[in-house]
């Protein structure tokens, strides 16, 4: 059965991933006029709709009362409609300070753009970013605080830096003896395992750890697998409770009720990044610079080639100084593109960057990093040193997809080992 599931900010709606809802028959009889007949009615038995472990407070609120608390969130830590942060204020929660990640805790900074510690001008309460003059909490921001809270809205893919924030806040926790509580959120590209296992070569800050381009875990199962596969510095141990998603499963269709980041800003987004984020490390623009990022892409030397054109502007908070300026790019119109064929393949889209290699006239400049600081390099993105050459001799999908083996099949058969839902 296809599954789907709408979250919205004001209410979620669950529909079974396992089956359809079992009837329940109850028998009546005796009903004037129906004399010693039994009227069968059949009445449907809902499944339970999925609650996040954010939205569950009755599991960690005995875990979080009378203590100096501190929390990882940023706009996709919700609560029904307001922020975990607010929430949790208002249930007597002492929270200590706010980590805010890459974009910052209220989500206004850039992509990559260096974000400053400061204080929260809703709450009062200091905010210390993690994507500023450090990474990683330091003894100092943690020396005050008696348990840290990671809440933070993931969308499965290794080049998203979030997962990173994770791996250094667990670094600094086991550093100073601080529990981390997990409150788990589901992964809307959860049905995804896909991709080369990033070669430690081009370990960097969009990759840090030997997963595939899509690694189809939540991040308490990440973080049971940073633990259990001894990656975290000096193969420290962090410990963690998380509170899982209840009613949950990775097959499930799971709309986002806040946008992840300034660029992911539609489902559609969220669904193509595993693959449009590829073209971050080409001469392409892939939407930054308009309201539909990772939905588009093309390049203004593609005119003649394709007929969809876009032109990209600076949008503040966005993209300030997106490739191509001001200038009409031609290419692809992802905008509408029906994402169940995704699902249905369970893999990365290459036939996209395939299509535009072969199209365009700049072949030379198609991944020279060196032509704008818009670009990212292909290698660090894809996670692999042979992916550039094989675009350029022209491998086949097929092709390119074997070379990613024995790697790919055996992280799948190590994940398993770490999963917390089917």
């Amino acid at each position: 059965m296809k599954q789907y599931l709408s979250f919205a900010l004001t209410s979620l709606i669950a529909l079974s991933a396992c089956s359809q809802p079992k009837p329940l028959e109850q028998e009546i009889g005796g009903s004037k006029g129906l004399g010693t007949k039994k009227l069968m009615i059949r009445t449907m038995k809902l499944p339970s709709a999925l609650k996040t472990g954010a939205e569950q407070t009755e599991l960690y609120l005995p875990l979080l009362k009378g203590k100096r608390v501190g929390m990882v969130v940023n706009p996709t830590s919700v609560i029904g409609t307001q922020t975990s942060v607010d929430s949790l204020l208002k249930l007597g929660v002492k929270i200590q300070k706010i980590f805010g990640p890459e974009h910052g805790f209220r989500g206004n900074a850039s992509a990559g753009v260096t974000v400053n510690d400061d204080v929260d001008t809703k709450t009062g309460i200091k905010a210390i970013s993690l994507y500023g003059k450090h990474s990683t909490p330091t003894a100092e921001d943690l020396a005050d605080i008696d348990i840290m809270v990671f809440d933070i809205q993931d969308v499965g893919v290794r080049f998203y830096t979030y997962i990173n924030t994770l791996q250094h806040v667990m670094e600094a926790c086991a550093a100073n003896k601080k529990t981390l509580l997990i409150l788990d959120r589901p992964n809307p590209n959860g049905y995804l395992i896909d991709g080369p296992i990033l070669d430690p070569k081009f370990k960097s800050g969009i990759g840090i750890q030997p997963i595939p381009i899509a690694h189809g875990l939540t991040v308490g199962e990440y973080a049971q697998m940073l633990n259990g596969e001894g990656w975290l510095k000096d193969k420290v141990k962090c410990k963690i409770t998380v509170i899982k998603n209840a009613n949950y499963n990775h097959d499930m269709e799971y709309t986002l009720p806040v946008k992840p980041s300034p660029n992911l800003n539609t489902q559609q987004a969220i669904l193509l990044y595993p693959s449009t984020c590829l073209f971050e490390g080409t001469y392409l623009n892939h939407g930054r610079g308009t309201l539909f990022p990772f939905t588009v892409v093309g390049a203004p030397y593609l005119k003649g080639k394709f007929d969809f054109s876009f032109t990209p502007t600076s949008i503040k908070g966005m993209s300030e100084t997106p490739l191509f300026q001001d200038q009409v790019c031609y290419g692809l119109d992802l905008r509408t593109y029906d994402t169940a064929e995704l699902r249905k393949s369970k893999q990365v889209n290459l036939s996209w960057l395939i299509s535009l290699y072969q199209a365009s006239p700049k072949k030379e400049d198609f991944f020279n990093s060196k032509l704008s600081k818009e670009m990212g390099t292909i290698e660090r993105l894809v996670g692999s040193g042979d992916f550039r050459q094989q675009i350029i001799d022209g491998k086949s999908e097929a092709e390119i997809r074997a070379s990613w083996e024995p790697g790919l099949s055996a992280y799948k058969t190590m994940r398993k080992k770490y999963l917390l839902y089917p």
